[in-house]
């Protein structure tokens, strides 16, 4: 049992990692081509793999889904998180993205209630109390460098957490490949068509020319590092159950600051890095809140 939980642990530590090193490689991209266009590329390729492995895993059958109207709005919430979050750190320092981003649990246990009708109890009430703190903190430099764009991976943390709560509706309705590639599916049309948008609306950083190689590259590299990711998440928590694995994403917040330290020369103040504790801390309140009750749902499938 013991060898599982570290084994699972691992995997889930890996997974996370990996995320966070696929978000500095898009953010090497910045100037180089519309944000925009690499999300879309980006979900693109996802999309083709993904689909490749359905068919060959569960054929025609596969593509349909029970729901079809929640696995549309899947993914335009993984669309919408993208397209800010893509944005954001072609605007702003990783770390600084990364720890806004990372108010998406709280903002999942407040919407949980109305949404799925689940009580919120009051330690989350207190999370996200703390995880407010920590929001103002970290920004409070952006906001006077950005303006309203700063806000971009808080908008990020709203669709990201309203997916989490459609994943949590869609549980039992297919596969974990097949709920991977309908969002991945839903997606990418969405995100061609903000790029064509993008690119008409006459702003400069959104027009679209022909990339060079080395962002077609680096673009199929964050497909494979991101496929990846989820794969070894998957694995780790059905090795050590979902509570246990839920606190390792984390790592991606000491990976952001790591590579974008190393890779741009973005070191966070102590303020911003006190906002990052403070909203991290609000997430380990919750989860050790609903630790039981997590750990019992996924022993449960």
């Amino acid at each position: 049992m013991q060898d599982n939980e570290r084994s699972g642990l691992m995997l889930a530590m890996t997974g996370f990692a990996s995320l966070s090193v696929g978000d500095a490689v898009i953010k090497t991209m910045a100037g180089e081509w519309s944000p925009l266009a690499v999300g879309a590329l980006r979900f693109t390729i996802g999309a083709v793999a993904l689909s490749i492995l359905l068919y060959h895993k569960e054929g025609a059958q596969g593509f349909r889904p029970s729901h079809p109207w929640l696995q549309l709005g899947r993914g335009f919430c993984l669309a919408a998180a993208s397209l800010c979050f893509f944005c954001a750190i072609f605007l702003m320092p990783l770390a600084s993205a990364m720890a806004l981003a990372f108010v998406a649990p709280v903002l999942v246990a407040l919407f949980s209630g109305p949404l799925l009708g689940e009580k919120v109890k009051l330690p989350t009430i207190i999370a996200s109390a703390i995880a407010l703190c920590g929001v103002v903190l970290v920004l409070r430099p952006n906001v006077a460098v950005l303006g309203l764009a700063a806000f971009l991976p808080l908008a990020s943390a709203f669709f990201f957490s309203l997916m989490i709560i459609a994943n949590r509706a869609s549980g039992g309705q297919g596969s974990a490949l097949s709920m991977q590639a309908f969002m991945a599916l839903v997606a990418a049309p969405l995100l061609i068509v903000a790029t064509a948008v993008g690119h008409y609306s006459g702003m400069p950083s959104l027009a679209v020319t022909m990339p060079d190689w080395s962002v077609l590259a680096r673009c199929m590299i964050v497909a494979a590092t991101a496929s990846t990711a989820h794969w070894l998440v998957y694995l780790g928590t059905t090795k050590a159950g979902a509570a246990t694995i839920a606190p390792t994403t984390y790592v991606q917040m000491l990976v952001a600051i790591t590579l974008g330290w190393w890779w741009f020369d973005d070191a966070p103040d102590a303020i911003t890095l006190t906002g990052a504790g403070i909203i991290i801390g609000a997430g380990l309140v919750l989860w050790r809140s609903t630790a039981p009750a997590l750990g019992t749902k996924m022993g449960g499938r």
